[in-house]
């Protein structure tokens, strides 16, 4: 069983979902970029039987969540914390998937008498990272979009609108072109007839309403992420595909370095998509 339902966050409007035990421990589940709270999730039996009451939401400009121009990073950690008092509840874990990585780690920094761990799932560094090479292990075209943010975003906003329209039309040609980028455990994923199905609900829902959430967390990765990483207090374990071409693991190698707490596996034979099978690990972990 899930339920769905909207929250006012100051002149915003905020879908979420909870789906898994309604007495569970309760665990946001950050999605990725682009995303929504319709993406792949563990089926509510295995929740019930971890215990975990999963808790997802559309970031701002996805789905059935208002746009925020010009949101940062740390932006995240208010909505979440909005969210929570809105669902009553005290301290809560955050797990961040690929996009939603950052903005999970932005939860751990912000919320720290709130949050009891994090997770970060094939996350990214931020841009500035120092003595990082951002790009390398990156696929041309995920390296190309960010590379454009960093220009302006004028030529960004109209390829993207484009790619957007083209996948809130057919969701599976989205699938079809991240597997031109995408290394062999990846590709394998992709065969599933049922992550496909997943993946493509997931789009479908992330950008029916336009290309703004893509766009702007693109743009808030490239820029100042409104916190600072080794103020992360609770514990952080970071996983990563060894073979991933969209952030590549070296992002969770240097953010393990700098988070006070935190520890990283990197799993050789797997890569971005991985994070959706791993996640019931994570979530074991997370609510130990």
């Amino acid at each position: 069983m899930s339920s769905r339902f909207e929250i006012t966050v100051d002149d915003r409007v905020l879908t979420a979902e909870v789906t898994g035990a309604p007495d569970g421990i309760p665990v946001f589940l950050l999605h990725g970029t682009p995303g929504s709270c319709a993406g792949p999730k563990p089926r509510s039996s295995v929740l019930y039987r971890q215990g975990v009451r999963l808790i997802c939401y559309d970031r701002p400009g996805y789905g059935g969540s208002t746009r925020m121009p010009g949101r940062h990073v740390a932006d995240a950690a208010h909505d979440v914390e909005a969210v929570a008092d809105g669902m009553g509840l005290d301290g809560f874990c955050v797990v961040g998937r690929s996009g939603g990585g950052p903005h999970a780690l932005a939860c751990a920094a912000l919320l720290p008498d709130r949050v009891a761990r994090a997770a970060v799932l094939v996350g990214l560094a931020p841009a500035n990272a120092a003595g990082l090479d951002w790009y390398e292990g990156m696929s041309a075209e995920n390296a190309r979009n960010h590379a454009e943010a960093d220009q302006g975003d004028a030529e960004l906003m109209r390829e993207m609108t484009a790619l957007a329209v083209r996948t809130a039309a057919d969701p599976e040609s989205l699938i079809e072109e991240l597997r031109t980028q995408a290394a062999e455990p990846d590709l394998r994923f992709m065969q599933s007839v049922m992550y496909r199905r997943l993946l493509s609900a997931s789009y479908a829902e992330a950008l029916r309403v336009g290309p703004y959430g893509w766009i702007d967390d693109i743009l808030a990765f490239r820029g100042d992420w409104g916190f600072v990483l080794d103020h992360i207090v609770p514990p952080v374990r970071l996983w990563h595909g060894a073979d991933d071409t969209f952030s590549p693991a070296s992002h969770s190698r240097w953010l393990a370095e700098r988070i006070p707490r935190a520890e990283v596996h990197v799993q050789y034979g797997a890569a971005h998509f991985g994070a959706v099978e791993v996640l019931p690990r994570i979530l074991s972990w997370l609510t130990a």
